[in-house]
């Protein structure tokens, strides 16, 4: 999927993938920008669907050249849009996933807004990791992760930064 246009990679798919993880291993993704090294653990125990879901955009090469197109700074950085603007994913949404906390370095999904979303479903592949903590995301957005090193490289990430290649490992 890395070789089709980021535009084209919107709504490229019909429905949530099938079960590509095993819940009994751990996962790690290592998030390489051009700026560095991004490495992420990601709870399988808390969010299944959000990992099996990451794992599976990531293996498919669905994030390779997306950009960063959100940062505000203290609170987050957003990326995973083959649009590029905030409105795109790939064609499919995910069922919230609620026990983890927003921490500095929190792995989580976006969504859209409540009036169109009330049942706080997750974009597919638009994903943000928090600057600090952000207690009022708690509960609203699906944290499925944590950065496990390179938060200095998601704090000096900028609006247009690239994501080269995300790579899954498991345990």
């Amino acid at each position: 999927l890395a070789d089709v246009v980021a535009q084209e990679r919107a709504d490229y798919y019909s429905s949530r993938p099938e079960t590509v993880i095993d819940p009994d291993k751990s996962y790690q993704a290592n998030i390489t920008t051009n700026k560095g090294d991004i490495v992420v653990s990601l709870n399988v125990e808390a969010a299944p669907e959000h990992v099996n879901n990451f794992v599976f955009l990531s293996n498919e090469g669905f994030y390779d050249g997306l950009t960063f197109h959100r940062v505000e700074p203290g609170f987050v950085i957003q990326g995973g849009d083959p649009l590029g603007d905030g409105q795109g994913g790939p064609g499919y949404t995910v069922p919230g996933e609620f026990s983890l906390k927003h921490i500095e370095g929190a792995l989580a999904m976006a969504r859209l807004p409540d009036q169109i979303n009330p049942d706080r479903e997750s974009s597919g592949s638009q994903f943000y990791i928090t600057l600090a903590p952000t207690p009022f995301l708690d509960d609203q957005y699906s944290v499925f992760g944590k950065v496990e090193s390179g938060m200095d490289v998601v704090k000096a990430i900028e609006i247009g930064d690239v994501i080269e290649q995300v790579t899954v490992s498991a345990n």
